[in-house]
């Protein structure tokens, strides 16, 4: 009984996900079915987390930038006074390879491709959360990225259910 909530903890650490937690029940001996589900579930889990998380916080984000752009006064930068300070130019931080290629991902499959495909680059957390900060929904972000950690999950199970098969059978 405890085997099980193990291996959903592990499916909620970013890097070890569904993936891995699953292929580690399956080769402790759990039930493939039982550790799968159990994978997917404490990956969904923690996803759904950040995304509640990340949404609430892109909210107060958007509010207070509105709060703000309504008080700000624009000014004209030929109408400054000379007691009027210069902004200084922000320095913009290049992204990683991994947001790269996320973003490439995004840009050419959208939010299916990029929830599918996000696996690949980087954990599905990060990806829930990048995708609910570039303005996505929250129900279509939860919901593909339910069914990639399905799908990944499901693989891994298998994956690793037929590598026991092949290694008992032919050893």
């Amino acid at each position: 009984m405890v085997q099980p909530l193990v291996i959903a903890l592990a499916g909620a650490v970013p890097f070890v996900e569904g993936e891995l937690a699953t292929t580690v029940g399956v080769l402790g001996g759990l039930n493939p079915i039982v550790a799968g589900i159990a994978a997917a579930g404490g990956n969904f889990l923690c996803v759904f987390l950040i995304v509640t998380l990340s949404s609430r916080v892109r909210t107060a984000t958007l509010a207070r930038r509105a709060r703000r752009e309504a008080v700000r006064v624009p000014v004209n930068p030929t109408e400054r006074g000379s007691d009027a300070p210069e902004e200084p130019p922000t320095k913009v931080k290049p992204d990683s390879k991994g947001k790269e290629r996320f973003r490439r991902y995004l840009d050419r499959y959208g939010v299916p491709g990029a929830s599918l495909l996000g696996p690949l680059a980087m954990p599905t957390q990060f990806t829930a959360a990048l995708l609910v900060a570039g303005g996505v929904s929250k129900p279509r972000v939860l919901l593909w990225q339910g069914i990639a950690i399905i799908l990944w999950t499901a693989i891994s199970t298998v994956s690793a259910w037929l590598a026991l098969i092949v290694v008992y059978n032919v050893g």
